[in-house]
């Protein structure tokens, strides 16, 4: 109740600020929310089962055991600061919700210790492109060098790879 927008849509910053702080609620929008992007998200695999790569960005990845679904796993990453400063310049955000946020996630100095890739965005975007050209490039030369399945996806093709991004 109370995070319609005019246009009938969701108001991202209402339904944010009816959950910060009040566990219950967010348990409760993550079990209609969760299962409904999941669904979605294997429908997506299903759809691309002919792909040699596939990319999921998927937030909470690593809190959510979502890695076990990729062969690899990409972060994208900056400096906290850097991070900080994107993450409030969003319309309506603000630091208790930046905190709140944070609260959820992995350290990002563990992310990056797991991950398979690590990209710094606050090298540019031109920096990061290029970067993930080049890791783009090598995922879907390995994935048609595979003779095997991929461990993600024991059924169909697609090599996946998880993006996890310090935007989320």
């Amino acid at each position: 109740p109370g995070t319609l927008a005019p246009d009938g849509g969701v108001d991202r910053a209402q339904l944010r600020d009816a959950v910060l702080g009040r566990p219950d609620a967010l348990a409760r929008l993550e079990g209609l929310v969760h299962p409904l992007v999941g669904a979605v998200g294997h429908a997506f695999l299903e759809r691309h089962a002919g792909s040699p790569l596939v990319l999921l960005d998927i937030p909470l990845l690593y809190e959510t055991g979502g890695e076990a679904r990729c062969d690899a796993v990409l972060v994208v990453t900056a400096p906290p600061e850097v991070q900080r400063a994107r993450v409030l310049a969003r319309p309506g955000m603000t630091e208790a919700a930046f905190a709140a946020i944070l609260a959820k996630q992995m350290p990002d100095a563990e992310k990056r210790a797991r991950a398979d890739y690590v990209i710094d965005t606050s090298l540019g975007f031109a920096a990061a492109e290029a970067e993930v050209a080049g890791i783009v490039a090598q995922l879907t030369d390995e994935a048609g060098q595979r003779g095997d399945r991929p461990r993600s996806q024991p059924n169909s093709n697609p090599f996946a790879v998880g993006v996890r991004s310090e935007e989320n």
